[in-house]
């Protein structure tokens, strides 16, 4: 085997001819580092978006949510009593015989105010109950559904203030539909304004079964003490000035009897049950007076209409003109054999 001896500047040009260029050793480094490079941009911005933003940017970037629109307040008018807001009266019977020793009738106590002893159902039937609870949440709804808690809560203490009354009846319904039978008689005003056509609010008559409850079940409330009369800011009934007023909560005022049917010993009337059925009582029935004749008119016979007679009838009353037989009648059907079958035997 033998070698060519090459000239050093041969071996130099060879060697140079045997090196890849420097273009296209670029070329061969971007086409490798190209997919690197993207898997790693790749890499980075899905651990960009992992990481928590800082509460200083957030708050630069972050749009306030709308600002929520206020809760509307039920609309009064939709839910309260149309009616007048007041309560009737009635009169009072005589002051008992040593009621009260001499000098002791007194306009109030030292406060101005007696709460009311606490009411109880305590021997009532279920289904007295579930009448006087009816009764009074339908007063506390129609006269104060637009009201707050305490003004709910004064309108149920002046319907059982009411019932232990000798001047009112001994029920809670009976006192509530007081009148109700009678024209512009009704001692609460929604019994006989029309009130009760439209149907309740059911959150708002939820509200009103609840003070009724607490009512019928002893809970006493003290600021309005024993009124038994109450009306509001837009009415002046004609007992006003004759009560004395005891508390003005929400939008009615509150009021008692003067004397000693304003104190603590007048309400001593016991509740005693059978309570009527829930609602206004049917009205009266008007009778006129009877009038006194001198002699009784007379009565004429009835006559029959000539158009209700039939035709065939008409003349069926008429006589016999000279006593001549009547027509001849059809032919008998019946059979010869039959003629004589009702003769009697021999």
């Amino acid at each position: 085997m033998s070698y060519v001896a090459l000239h050093p500047s041969e071996r130099a040009a060879l060697k140079q001819a045997m090196r890849p260029s420097a273009r296209r050793k670029w070329r061969r480094a971007a086409l490798i580092a190209a997919p690197i490079v993207a898997i790693i941009a790749l890499l980075a911005q899905a651990l960009f978006t992992m990481l928590p933003v800082p509460a200083a940017a957030s708050r630069q970037h972050r749009v306030p949510p709308p600002a929520a629109a206020p809760a509307r307040a039920p609309d009064p008018a939709a839910i309260a009593s149309p009616g007048g807001g007041t309560t009737g009266t009635a009169a009072l019977p005589p002051i008992p015989v040593g009621a009260l020793p001499a000098g002791a009738l007194v306009e109030a106590t030292d406060s101005g105010i007696t709460p009311a002893a606490p009411f109880t159902l305590r021997a009532a039937s279920s289904l007295d109950r579930a009448r006087a609870l009816e009764c009074l949440t339908s007063a506390i709804y129609y006269e104060a559904a637009s009201e707050p808690d305490d003004g709910q809560r004064a309108v149920a203490q002046v319907v059982l203030n009411r019932v232990r009354h000798p001047a009112f009846p001994a029920t809670v319904c009976g006192v509530i539909y007081q009148g109700s039978d009678r024209a512009s008689g009704c001692q609460f005003s929604y019994a006989c304004d029309g009130s009760m056509a439209r149907i309740p609010s059911r959150s708002a008559w939820a509200r009103a079964v609840r003070n009724a409850a607490a009512a019928l079940g002893g809970y006493v409330f003290a600021p309005v003490g024993l009124a038994t009369h109450y009306h509001t800011y837009a009415v002046t009934p004609a007992w006003n000035r004759t009560l004395v007023m005891t508390d003005a909560i929400g939008a009615h005022f509150f009021h008692r009897w003067k004397g000693y049917w304003g104190t603590a010993s007048a309400f001593h009337q016991r509740y005693r049950g059978n309570e009527p059925v829930p609602g206004p009582l049917p009205k009266a029935a008007i009778t006129l007076p009877a009038i006194a004749l001198v002699r009784p008119l007379p009565v004429p016979p009835p006559v029959t209409a000539p158009a209700q007679i039939q035709p065939a009838h008409q003349d069926s009353g008429a006589l016999i003109a000279n006593g001549a037989a009547p027509a001849a009648t059809a032919e008998s059907q019946i059979l010869d054999r039959w003629k004589d079958s009702g003769k009697p035997l021999r």
